[in-house]
Order: structure tokens, then C-alpha cells, then sequence
């Protein structure tokens, strides 16, 4: 792992992702408060926080030998497809897959996209774990297409209990960073 450019990677995601504001706190999707909020897409779709979480997450999950990356449209969308890139541009093939929130209407009426022909193992992917519930969820989804998920990887686990949620699904987990690391930063 290049350090230099984890450490790049960790300044974009402190600087244009992440927020902290004790009052009032925030409101997150799960409905709970929070004095922190991360709001990866900030990092994922600045391109050059979109190469850097490619490569890092090339690194973090490579030896695992995934056939394809994906999750729950849209957070881990940017992530599952730079990760692809630059595996491909290290000679592996990794293939970005996309789970939708609700079925095509039309056509097939799937759940995910991509192809899956030869494709087995798979790591989920998400941008942020408070809860677990979107990486459940796109981990049920696939398993509902007969894909076997080997891990889940993450960029941001705000370490609230959604790590023990994913891994009693029998699915391990891989944060890049914790909230812990922003922590240390902002009281550093």
C-alpha cells in the first residue's frame, strides 16, 4: 500500500467529506442523530478522490481474487467502478456491478446490472457503514442471484454497530478508514 496515496486520499475525504457539528447534530438515514456526518460522494466524485479510492481499494481486496465489486446505487456505484478501472489497468479483471434500490420496471425487471456470466465471488461495496443496512441489503440482493460474497469493503465504517450487523450476515469487513482516524485528526 502506497502511503502516500492512503494519506491523500484520508486529506480529500477529511476535507470535503466529512463534517462534524455537535448542535444541532444530524439527522442520518437510519433516523438516529449523529454529530458526524460523511458525505463520501464529496470524495468519490472529485476525480482525483475517484482514482485514489480505486487504487486504494484495488489494494485492500486484490489477494481476495473478487470476480466483480458492487453494492446498493448510488454511494458505492462511483467506488465498484474506479476499482474496476484500475484493476484493469493492473492486468486483473474485476467487474462493476450495480444493485438498484427497487427492480427494473421494465424489460428484465432486475435487481442488479452488469454481467454476471462466470461471475461468483464478489465483494459488496458501500461508502459509508453507520448501521449496515444498505450493505445488507445489497449483499441479500446478491445472494438472491446466486453470488457467493466474500467480503465487504468500505470506505468510511463510523463505527456505530453497522460492522457487527454485516459480519453476523457471515460476511467480513474491510473499512479503508474508521471514524476513529477522523477523530484522532480533528482533536489532534
Amino acid at each position: 500500500m502506497h502511503h502516500t496515496e492512503r494519506d491523500r486520499l484520508f486529506e480529500i475525504l477529511y476535507n470535503k467529506s466529512f463534517i462534524y457539528r455537535d448542535n444541532p447534530p444530524f439527522t442520518l438515514v437510519s433516523g438516529r442523530q449523529s454529530p458526524y456526518y460523511f458525505d463520501c460522494k464529496a470524495a468519490t466524485l472529485d476525480p482525483e478522490g475517484l482514482s485514489l479510492v480505486g487504487c486504494i481499494m484495488f489494494q485492500a481486496i486484490r489477494n481476495l481474487r473478487p470476480d466483480a465489486v458492487g453494492g446498493l446505487t448510488l454511494g458505492a456505484d462511483p467506488i465498484s467502478l474506479s476499482t474496476s478501472l484500475e484493476a484493469h489497468r493492473q492486468g486483473v479483471s474485476i467487474r462493476p456491478i450495480i444493485v438498484r434500490k427497487e427492480p427494473k420496471k421494465h424489460g428484465t425487471a432486475r435487481w442488479i446490472e452488469g454481467l454476471l456470466d462466470g461471475v461468483k465471488r464478489v465483494v459488496a461495496i458501500d461508502d459509508v457503514i453507520t448501521t449496515g443496512g444498505s450493505t445488507i441489503t445489497a449483499i441479500e440482493r446478491m445472494r438472491e442471484a446466486g453470488l457467493d460474497i466474500i467480503a465487504a469493503a468500505v470506505m468510511v465504517d463510523r463505527e456505530e454497530g453497522g460492522r457487527e450487523a454485516i459480519e453476523a450476515t457471515g460476511v467480513s469487513v474491510i473499512p479503508l478508514f474508521s471514524r476513529s482516524d477522523f477523530d484522532r485528526r480533528r482533536l489532534g
